[in-house]
């Protein structure tokens, strides 16, 4: 009996097998449309933040060279106000979110598909970042408080250096009243021990 394969001329093999690679590499493509197509979109809404935040962007003092305001390419396209914060479109595509990283993570700062509203926290945050500037330059203790979800990391960081404070003073009173109470009971076994020797020199004297 002969194999099925052998009944199939080799002219339609190579034609099955051609059209396999060119349906495969029309997949290929119509994902990477979609890929370019959403970066294209994300950078659009990017750019026209930035023109929004254009004449902030121009106020800034010459002398400070640590803000960025450059919109980033990649699969992911980025509006970077400094080292630590970026503009980002959402999942939806509608949605601006201002980021920052902290020690503590990446927080949240703004979000909403109102391109005004995260603007004008973009422009907060680089006042903020303007005066401790200016401040540090002055030799000025930089007290500023920033704005946002910032102060919440603020209050966990000085939480968890509480944290080590209190445990050690738990542990020290622990520590004293464990010895306290040895000692008291050391105390109570030598009375009952020498209680003979104490009542005969009572009676002595």
């Amino acid at each position: 009996m002969k194999d099925a394969s052998e009944n199939v001329p080799p002219s339609e093999a190579s034609s099955a097998l051609s059209n396999a690679i060119r349906d495969v590499k029309n997949g290929f493509a119509d994902r990477d449309d979609v890929v370019v197509d959403m970066r294209e979109a994300h950078r659009m809404r990017l750019e026209l933040m930035a023109a929004e935040l254009a004449p902030v962007f121009a106020d800034v003092p010459s002398d400070m060279d640590n803000f960025d305001f450059a919109i980033s390419s990649g699969l992911q396209p980025r509006l970077w106000i400094d080292a630590v914060s970026h503009v980002a479109m959402g999942r939806d595509r509608r949605t601006f979110r201002f980021v920052r990283d902290t020690r503590l993570g990446r927080v949240v700062l703004a979000e909403s598909t109102d391109l005004k509203t995260v603007a004008a926290q973009v422009t907060r945050y680089v006042a903020e970042r303007i005066v401790e500037h200016q401040r540090m330059m002055d030799g000025s203790e930089v007290d500023i408080a920033p704005g946002f979800a910032e102060r919440a990391g603020s209050k966990m960081e000085h939480a968890l250096e509480a944290a080590p404070r209190s445990k050690l003073l738990s542990a020290l009173l622990t520590t004293l009243a464990v010895t306290a109470g040895g000692a008291l009971v050391g105390l109570i076994f030598a009375i009952v021990l020498f209680w003979d020797r104490l009542l005969a020199m009572k009676i002595t004297f």
